[in-house]
């Protein structure tokens, strides 16, 4: 009997509840109705507590008066201030510290990074020892040092230490000039502003003419020279002027200035301190994990020693070094909420703390505070990630 080939045969269709597609689906659904069934069985249950206790739930307190005092504010703030008031300056706060936190453990991340892989021994062990003792210790205790047994042991306000450029600190913190431009310095911000596009545009432009002529431009120094050139032009031009306001000791206190609360500085330097090291460890692993015949290939083009770390190395150690770097970011903002432990004035301690404790909404304010930091997070990500695409290698 002769047989035909017919050729490959298409597989048999499985069954309903054997197709890997339809089990998916199944499986989907079953675990969004058990999500969703608990959270339903959480709110009945909180609402069902909340009613048997006579307790009322809303928003509506917001708009009822604080009564309390708030030490460190960038807002205007008095006992008469309502309790939404109270939130925008626990965010204010907290925005603060965490962005002058971030600034700073950056560069200071960056430079102890690049330290400890120096060749001179002295310095690349010293940023070792920083690195290995800051890591290894609470980042509250940390804070306690700073705080108690440093500014605190500060001499009282009559015998204030003087610092240079007429500043002054005590126990009460840091007292600095306060500078107070005139209206006719909006054009130098304005010019300030236009600067920067220029840089912006000057940088496309030296990177599309490396790429077509394969000449450099001086793009930093040039960029220095028009931050610095355009904004004194203006300065010059408008006829601006900025004048300060030095701190003047009096009887039982400084009048005039700007008074950094020790709180602020305890907590802002703390967090510096503790997620620089973290930084830089991330730092020395993205520089690390760059291949050496890159730096050998370098060093054969003839370029030094700097220009090797900020034109070849940096750059591709950024594809490695971002990610980490994001969740040190996410960890300080998130760290800045310890500053309850020594009084400062940031979210937790001024909404979620007083203000809860004075109103009972547990639920609304922790609810609040806990949407302001998940807020934070996503936007500080989505920055992150934004900038991770732009520094990473494409791939042909």
């Amino acid at each position: 009997m002769t047989t035909y080939d017919t050729g490959p045969q298409s597989a048999p269709r499985p069954s309903f509840l054997n197709d890997p597609m339809i089990r998916g689906i199944i499986y989907q659904v079953v675990v969004a109705g058990i999500i969703i069934a608990f959270i339903s069985w959480i709110i009945g249950n909180t609402a069902a507590n909340l009613a048997a206790q006579n307790k009322t739930t809303g928003f509506d307190f917001l708009w009822r008066t604080a009564g309390f005092d708030i030490s460190f504010s960038l807002l205007p703030w008095s006992r008469a201030s309502y309790y939404w008031e109270a939130f925008l300056v626990g965010l204010l706060n907290t925005l603060l510290v965490a962005v002058v936190g971030i600034i700073f453990a950056t560069i200071l991340g960056f430079t102890i990074g690049i330290a400890r892989l120096s060749t001179n021994f002295i310095v690349s062990s010293i940023a070792t020892v920083y690195i290995e003792v800051i890591r290894n210790i609470p980042l509250l205790l940390q804070l306690f040092f700073w705080y108690f047994a440093v500014l605190k042991s500060m001499p009282a306000v009559r015998n204030s230490l003087e610092l240079p450029f007429d500043s002054f600190i005590n126990q009460r913190g840091v007292m600095v000039p306060r500078p107070i431009p005139d209206e006719q310095f909006n054009f130098v911000w304005l010019g300030l502003l236009l600067a920067i596009i220029g840089v912006i545009v000057l940088r496309r432009w030296a990177k599309k003419r490396l790429e077509t002529t394969g000449q450099r431009f001086p793009v930093f120094l040039t960029s220095v020279v028009i931050l610095f050139g355009v904004t004194a032009l203006v300065f010059w031009v408008s006829g601006a002027s900025v004048a300060f306001e030095i701190p003047v000791l009096e009887r039982f206190n400084f009048r005039g200035g700007l008074q950094l609360p020790p709180e602020f500085v305890a907590l802002a330097f703390g967090l510096t301190i503790y997620t620089a090291a973290f930084i830089a460890e991330t730092v020395r692993g993205g520089i690390q994990s760059v291949s050496h015949g890159q730096t050998e290939a370098a060093a054969s083009l003839g370029l030094k020693e700097g220009d090797r770390l900020r034109l070849v190395i940096v750059p591709q150690a950024m594809r490695v070094i971002v990610p980490p770097l994001t969740s040190q970011y996410l960890n300080l903002t998130k760290n800045s909420s310890l500053g309850a432990a020594i009084g400062y004035p940031e979210l937790v301690n001024v909404f979620a703390g007083t203000s809860l404790n004075q109103t009972g909404r547990a639920i609304e304010c922790i609810a609040i505070t806990m949407a302001v930091y998940l807020t934070f997070s996503l936007l500080t990500s989505a920055i992150m990630n934004w900038y991770n695409a732009r520094v990473k290698l494409v791939e042909r």
